[in-house]
């Protein structure tokens, strides 16, 4: 366990530090935040330090440990021939902002000299961007976003094939009522260490998230991210048609796509049909507006295609006329023959060829999932933790001498001022993510460089330590989650890459 020093005592109880709150503690008890707790009259970090160790490189065995119920126990190993690095999971805490960050390691990598600097930020100015894989209508663009009536984010603008939330963020945390804060802090929370959470968009649908795992949509199941607007379905699949059928609409909530009408069917002589869409016509067979968003065909509100239709022209449409309507992931389709008033009938029987497409439409859809992206800003507290003169921290990660992970995952940092960083949330360790009732979120962070760019941006070099002494505290060993790109190898910075 990682101890925290102990500043003061009274009555009994010892005070902890590691957040404003400042929570007088007693024998056996946790503080406010549960992540610290009083243990025989010692300030104890309760969650584990977390190191991610790599073996399979160099052929090793990783045995992970207390890393999950029921996993296998550490062996109490640690041979020095596997690749280690401390993340700041269970590290503690910088606050209040005069200490040097709880671990500042320093190892070997290559035969350069090597330090990162360790800590548990406490961020105020911190939210999730999520993207969820679907061309349903959760809600318009800047809907409010809730949980359990309190305001939590927004929706805010969509991607392609993906809607987007933007939650958190300062002005819920601390700018509204107590209740609003605390209940983005704990949505926030669960959704950061993978947890479900469940929500309401204001005029718009109620969801279910976890990051990794596909979206409930007013108690349904997305299954299928679409495989592209309806112009674009067109242009991928017209020669599939081709001798099968006359007309194919592709109906989509952006861009409803007409085969007679479109280049791809033009350039492949498919004849007119006389066919007429209710929409605003953009291009050539790509019209917007064909419907009001919704969670029907296509991310529309309609459940029977034939509604966007307007008459056949009848000089040009002919009775027997074959027709497919499709929805942009292949789960909705019918098929139609005109009769002898040009008016479509739908056919019980989708011809094979046809079912066969449909099929295939399908296939090309990626499994719909939910991303969630943390996003906070490194505040003059925490850089103050790796450095007497933060600016020079800011200078250094800008100028790519210092790589920045959370939880070990190399973090996205934001150009312009400060240093706002964002990262997969799916790829940290388990539970990586607590918070402060302040409130606010706490986040692992780790700020990674040479010990002499370390040494030169005025880095508490009085406080570094070799790895192996960090290595004796940690009792969590995990193996990486994804595939990026080790924290300390020189392809991460300028003078490497």
């Amino acid at each position: 366990m990682v101890k925290q020093r102990v500043e003061s005592v009274a009555n009994g109880k010892i005070r902890c530090d590691a957040c404003p709150v400042m929570c007088y503690i007693s024998d056996g008890r946790s503080g406010a935040c549960d992540r610290y707790a009083n243990v025989g009259g010692e300030l104890i970090r309760v969650d584990p330090l977390t190191i991610i160790e790599n073996t399979i490189s160099e052929g090793g065995n990783v045995v992970p440990f207390l890393a999950q119920p029921g996993e296998s126990e550490w062996d109490g190993d640690i041979v020095h021939a596997t690749r280690s690095f401390v993340t700041a999971v269970g590290a503690g805490t910088t606050y209040p902002d005069y200490k040097p960050a709880p671990f500042i390691v320093s190892q070997q990598e290559n035969g350069v000299d090597m330090v990162t600097v360790v800590t548990e930020g406490i961020f105020s100015y911190c939210g999730a961007k999520v993207k969820i894989d679907t061309d349903r209508f959760l809600g318009s663009e800047t809907a409010t976003v809730r949980v359990d009536g309190e305001a939590i984010g927004h929706v805010t603008t969509g991607e392609y094939g993906s809607q987007m939330l933007s939650l958190g963020g300062v002005h819920h945390l601390t700018g509204g009522s107590q209740k609003e804060g605390r209940i983005t802090c704990d949505a926030l929370l669960r959704l950061c260490n993978g947890e479900s959470v469940d929500m309401q968009v204001d005029g718009g649908v109620n969801l279910t998230i976890k990051a990794g795992a596909a979206p409930v949509i007013n108690d349904v199941e997305e299954s299928r991210m679409r495989v592209g607007c309806g112009s674009a379905t067109i242009g991928m699949f017209a020669k599939q048609w081709m001798g099968h059928v006359d007309e194919v609409v592709v109906v989509d909530d952006h861009i409803t796509g007409v085969l007679s009408e479109h280049q791809a069917g033009r350039l492949l002589d498919v004849p007119a049909t006389g066919i007429r869409i209710k929409g605003r016509r953009s291009t050539p067979g790509r019209y917007f507006q064909v419907a009001e968003p919704g969670i029907g065909w296509g991310g529309t509100n309609i459940s029977d295609p034939l509604t966007i239709l307007g008459d056949f022209d009848p000089k040009t449409a002919w009775p027997g006329m074959r027709m497919l309507m499709v929805s942009t992931t292949g789960e909705q389709y019918g098929y139609y023959i005109l009769d002898d008033n040009l008016r479509p009938e739908l056919q019980i029987i989708l011809p094979a060829a046809l079912q066969e497409s449909v099929e295939i439409i399908a296939e090309n859809c990626e499994p719909a999932l939910t991303s969630v992206l943390f996003i906070g800003g490194a505040g003059g507290s925490l850089r103050a933790g790796v450095t007497t003169n933060p600016v020079r921290l800011t200078r250094s990660v800008k100028e790519a001498l210092t790589h920045v992970s959370c939880g070990g995952v190399p973090a996205y940092v934001w150009p312009g001022g400060g240093i706002t960083v964002m990262a997969d949330v799916t790829q940290m360790p388990s539970n990586a993510f607590g918070y402060v009732p302040t409130p606010a979120l706490v986040a692992p962070i780790e700020f990674t460089m040479r010990l002499d760019d370390y040494r030169a941006l005025g880095g508490h070099m009085e406080a570094v330590m070799p790895i192996e002494q960090a290595l004796e505290l940690a009792e969590r060993k995990v193996t990486p989650i994804g595939r990026g790109p080790w924290p300390t190898e020189s392809r991460n910075f300028r003078w490497g890459a």
